[in-house]
């Protein structure tokens, strides 16, 4: 995400566990935070977008920390998929949600175009065979990665 946002032109703000800063910070973030969700309140500026994988506990204090007619988006729920919600948040700022699992139409070409031209370029934390699942899947359960983890699959 921080790649995308960037080549659009927009600041970025990552937010990881300071064991990840490292890695996330090789990606090239204007900003980085890695006490939690509540130094973004650090920053002294409120977000106009928070893209979020993780959800979980610290999900209200993202929430907190966008701007009035911001918007958050969700494409998944590692730290758990429930949070709590107080609505008047939502009308009151005037706040947009969205989630983001089905790819529109020609995104993945342009996607694949802006690797290929070395615009951003794929992260990729682990490959494991097939036959190797159940320890690609411990290894995503620990939340240690940064990027992707892929099964391919072996004749």
């Amino acid at each position: 995400m921080i790649q995308l946002a960037r080549r659009r032109g927009a600041e970025t703000i990552a937010l990881c566990r300071p064991a990840k800063a490292d890695a996330v910070r090789a990606l090239g973030p204007d900003h980085l935070v890695t006490d939690g969700p509540g130094g973004l309140a650090g920053l002294g500026m409120p977000v106009s977008v928070v893209a979020d994988v993780v959800g979980g506990e610290d999900w209200p204090r993202l929430i907190e920390a966008l701007a009035r007619g911001g918007r958050y988006v969700v494409s998944g729920a590692i730290g758990g998929p429930m949070v709590s919600l107080d609505l008047r948040t939502l009308y009151l700022r005037d706040l947009s949600f969205f989630g983001a699992t089905v790819v529109p139409s020609g995104v993945f070409a342009d996607l694949v175009g802006y690797i290929a031209r070395g615009e951003i370029r794929p992260l990729l934390a682990a490959t494991y065979p097939l036959r190797d699942l159940a320890e690609a899947q411990a290894a995503f359960i620990e939340k240690r990665h940064v990027g992707n983890i892929v099964v391919t699959m072996e004749p």
